[in-house]
């Protein structure tokens, strides 16, 4: 396996539309389809190009933008300048720019079925350090980071990504890329093993994983590594909705997807909005491809009040492809779409969304 940048241009997470409104209560969720986008906020941009920047964005009918790094009172500022609302896009548990947990705490992060740390020998890439869910402490501590977020009254609401376990397997479309052939769990991405981790789900069930024949194989073993993400959504949704702000999250296609991908079962969360990440192109599909995993994705929220926004990956989108994405993610039921991110968004994609928006 060679070992080159993985995941970073592809982000976890994306940007939106307005929805919310700072002033509007966390439970008002508008449901006409809205425009959302990622943004990496450590650009050099000064507050007049960030202001110009998204002036281009609500003039072409975004609502708001889920930023990532970079100065908060600068990019906050410009955002609601322009009408946006200001979502703050944070890393959950891939914790690779957290020195002060590293160096303090290197027992949270995750074990593989190998044995070896996250933080020590990171799967894929350099920057996979992911801390465990199941360790108290880390909700603890996640909790804070976002509570201070949600606290900021320039942030209008917080925007989960990574929010989940390592990926145990890739989407089919990376496997060649990253000379992997994954049709098994392979156990050095195969996490958590951790000490925490193996003492409670002994003290729930009388095993020890490690101890199992095949642990690949075994549902309550699977369960409690769902369990162990969603406890700790719960902390952090619960942290934010206390300051009467939303939380959304982006995660990966579906429900069914993120639990085998990943150990995500999101539609168990109690988060305002969802993204599922429909990057068709990882997945070796077309275009049809993304209509039907948003109707798997919004059958699965049914009967809740919570919305799905579908993420696209712009770089495997011609302006013509984004047209026939758009208006197949919105015929499937979305509450909207987001794009990764706001950077490709040339002017004839831009020309498209007006047409298919008009």
């Amino acid at each position: 396996m060679r070992r080159r940048d993985f995941l970073r241009t592809t982000g976890g997470a994306i940007a939106l539309g307005g929805l919310y409104g700072c002033a509007a209560p966390r439970g008002t969720l508008h449901r006409e389809f809205s425009l959302w986008t990622w943004v990496h906020g450590d650009r050099d941009y000064d507050d007049a190009e960030w202001r110009r920047r998204f002036a281009r964005l609500k003039n072409a009918g975004f609502g708001a933008v889920l930023v990532g790094g970079g100065d908060i009172g600068l990019v906050s500022d410009a955002a609601h300048a322009e009408g946006l609302e200001f979502h703050r896009w944070f890393w959950t548990m891939n914790r690779n720019g957290d020195t002060w947990a590293q160096e303090n705490h290197p027992e949270w992060f995750t074990v593989s079925r190998n044995g070896d740390s996250s933080l020590d020998m990171p799967p894929y890439v350099g920057y996979y350090r992911w801390v465990c869910p199941s360790r108290e402490p880390v909700r603890q501590y996640l909790r804070k980071l976002v509570d201070e977020l949600a606290l900021d009254p320039r942030v209008d609401g917080v925007h989960l990504d990574y929010v989940r376990h390592c990926d145990v397997i890739l989407p089919r479309g990376l496997w060649e890329k990253y000379d992997l052939v994954q049709d098994v769990e392979h156990p050095e991405f195969d996490f958590c093993y951790c000490e925490v981790c193996r003492a409670d789900f002994e003290a729930l069930t009388g095993r020890d994983p490690f101890t199992m024949s095949d642990p690949t194989a075994d549902e309550e073993w699977r369960r409690f590594r769902w369990d162990s993400v969603t406890g700790a959504v719960r902390e952090l949704a619960s942290a934010v909705h206390a300051h009467d702000k939303p939380i959304t999250a982006a995660v990966f296609p579906t429900p069914d997807i993120a639990r085998t991908l990943v150990r995500q079962s999101w539609d168990e969360w109690p988060i305002d909005r969802f993204f599922p990440m429909l990057y068709n192109g990882f997945y070796l599909e077309g275009i049809p491809w993304i209509g039907a995993r948003v109707e798997e994705g919004v059958a699965a929220l049914r009967g809740s009040d919570r919305a799905l926004t579908a993420g696209l990956y712009l770089p495997d989108l011609s302006p013509e492809d984004l047209g026939r994405a758009v208006a197949t993610a919105r015929d499937a039921g979305a509450s909207g779409v987001s794009f990764f991110e706001s950077e490709g968004l040339t002017d004839a994609h831009m020309e498209t969304l007006a047409a298919v928006l008009a």
